[in-house]
């Protein structure tokens, strides 16, 4: 396949480091062209609590990659999620200058620029200003205006912000690897890219991703990103809880919930039986599966309620006609789907990387969403884009890392 660009990505996860290396063939295919897999070490939640350890974890990633695309990876896009993010949605307008009163790019930067001003504590980054919808002269719905006639432009933004101190622990993680960064990614918009539909966000949905320690979540109505959040709860709080339920070694418990386990627990046979191992020198022993499943069934209703009760803040708890799609590794629990759908009585489906080729055996699997999407994300940005997103590392680049978004969502793919 004659590839137009090649570009990499990083998920720093809680539980792994993934990096993917692939390309957009001229035919619009996209191609995963390397795969680097390996454990997370010094996170926690997202956050890089032990720097020396998560470099290692990010370049043993990166020379697995390397190895299986043939490719060296100088640059990436990296995701970053975890209780410090942050989101507000803020308006701007700007009166339209131009004699002949046509809607210009300049226009369109004024007007991020005038919604942007809301208080960002020091300790604060932003990290997307993403463009909602604009209004001409009251006019609302409008999708890009550049080009259109007007004499008022408004413009409705969700603006994502993260702690300082965090932004450049992940930054500097990456960099010690020996990698720059393209460009930061909130995890969850990546996972959109992978597994959402355009029919799906215009409808009205929600995408949760529970990850290894924490759920990220994305609501999009009309097109359009609404409300993102980070809750400090994920696959690996399943795991613990088997542990210290069932006392036995957490790699154990892991394993247990990957292989074992029904999110819906009434439907396991009461004599059913699996072998748990012990710690030290205690005998194995058997317990009913049931028991299992009723431990993982509790801690699936506690993470799906702090989900519903975070959406009901925002007020679109009832107008989510696409329903919630669920992604991350915890997806891939038996049944969590069919128990969303009985317990919200919503349209519920479990979100899977898609319109792939190449090396996908692996992230064709719902732990892959958020490397995946990152990807994508990297690969709709053009050459232009590009060049701006990469100004931000030079003195006075500020103004291109926080317009970002909007030169994603208006200049062509």
């Amino acid at each position: 396949m004659a590839r137009e660009r090649v570009i990499a990505a990083i998920d720093i996860g809680t539980t792994k480091v993934c990096t993917l290396v692939g390309g957009r063939g001229r035919d619009g295919e996209t191609e995963i062209l390397g795969v680097g897999v390996a454990p997370a070490r010094g996170l926690r939640k997202g956050a890089v609590v032990d720097l020396d350890a998560a470099v290692e974890s990010v370049r043993a990633s990166l020379e697995k990659a390397e190895r299986t695309s043939g490719f060296k990876i100088v640059s990436a896009y990296v995701g970053i999620a975890g209780e410090h993010i942050g989101s507000q949605n803020n308006r701007g307008a700007v009166a339209i200058s131009h004699p002949d009163h046509v809607i210009t790019p300049d226009d369109s930067v004024r007007v991020i620029e005038s919604a942007r001003a809301v208080p960002v504590p020091a300790n604060r980054e932003v990290i997307h200003i993403i463009p909602r919808a604009y209004a001409i002269d009251g006019q609302d719905g409008v999708k890009n205006p550049i080009g259109m006639h007007g004499f008022r432009l408004e413009v409705e933004t969700h603006i994502v912000t993260g702690s300082a101190t965090s932004i450049q622990n992940v930054m500097k993680c990456v960099n010690r690897a020996g990698v720059e960064v393209d460009d930061l990614v909130l995890q969850p918009l990546a996972s959109c890219e992978a597994v959402l539909t355009e029919e799906e966000k215009e409808m009205g949905v929600l995408l949760a991703d529970i990850g290894g320690g924490t759920t990220d979540l994305a609501l999009f109505v009309d097109g359009a990103v609404w409300h993102t959040a980070s809750l400090p709860v994920g696959g690996w709080h399943l795991s613990n809880d088997i542990a210290v339920a069932l006392g036995t070694p957490f790699p154990v418990a892991e394993e247990l919930k990957a292989r074992a386990t029904q999110v819906m627990a009434h439907l396991v046979d009461p004599g059913e039986m699996v072998d748990i191992p012990a710690f030290g020198n205690e005998a194995r022993r058997r317990v009913a599966r049931r028991e299992l499943c009723e431990i993982v069934e509790e801690r699936v209703r506690e993470i799906l309620q702090l989900i519903i009760a975070d959406i009901k803040r925002t007020g679109y708890d009832g107008l989510l006609p696409a329903g919630m799609v669920l992604t991350g590794g915890t997806a891939n629990l038996v049944g969590i789907d069919r128990y969303a759908h009985d317990q919200y009585r919503m349209p519920v489906r479990v979100g899977r990387p898609r319109g792939l080729r190449g090396l996908t055996d692996t992230v064709s699997d719902p732990a892959y969403a958020t490397s995946v999407g990152l990807l994508l994300w990297g690969l709709k940005v053009s050459e232009h884009e590009a060049r701006a997103i990469a100004a931000k590392r030079r003195p006075g680049g500020e103004l291109a890392r926080r317009l970002f978004g909007w030169a994603r969502e208006l200049l062509p793919s």
